[in-house]
């Protein structure tokens, strides 16, 4: 009994870890693209949301040539 209790507190103590490390990336890229708002469109969120929702759907829908990944959703 013991082992399966190590081995669930491993499982999810790895899984969060993957998550944590999952947001710091989005919370940098984050930052990044921010930065590009600032320096390239004085501060307008508008043209690098646009083109982030295109390149976005591009990247859903060019392996499968669909996007069923958003029906997931």
């Amino acid at each position: 009994m013991k082992k399966n209790i190590f081995e669930t507190i491993r499982y999810f103590a790895k899984n969060i870890f993957i998550v944590i490390g999952i947001v710091l990336i989005w919370r940098g890229i984050w930052y990044v693209l921010d930065y590009f708002d600032i320096l390239f469109f004085q501060g307008n969120h508008l043209p690098l949301a646009v083109g982030g929702i295109i390149i976005g759907l591009l990247i859903l829908y060019l392996p499968d040539r669909d996007l069923k990944e958003i029906e997931k959703l």
